[in-house]
């Protein structure tokens, strides 16, 4: 993690340790600048690891992965993607219809992307 980056431990590591939203144990935790969020979660016992990347009010999209090498890796790639795409829709979620119609082929398209 890259302190110039604008990526940090999620409030500040508490979550490290913690179940994470698809019941593994969180092993890394990062925010950018309180708007995007990437988390990796792993439970070895069944070969289990998920990356979790969301936007505030717009994105949570969950990748699974059969080993932690891999996970990591897209923990790392998806970082830029993710900071771009947050770029592009109003913080917080859609403010009406339209913002939710034009942000529908950004969000898809991240998503096809990163499954």
């Amino acid at each position: 993690m890259n302190a110039d980056s604008g990526w940090s431990d999620y409030e500040g590591g508490a979550t490290l340790g913690g179940m994470g939203s698809q019941g593994g144990t969180i092993v890394r935790d990062e925010g950018f600048r309180g708007l995007l969020r990437l988390t990796y979660e792993s439970d070895d016992s069944r070969s289990f690891h998920v990356v979790t990347c969301g936007i505030s009010g717009w994105l949570l999209h969950p990748r699974f992965f059969d080993n932690a090498a891999e996970a990591l890796h897209a923990f790392d790639s998806m970082k830029p993607a993710l900071e771009e795409l947050g770029t592009t829709l109003p913080e917080g979620g859609p403010r009406s219809t339209a913002d939710g119609r034009a942000a529908g082929p950004l969000l898809a398209a991240f998503r096809v992307r990163f499954s």
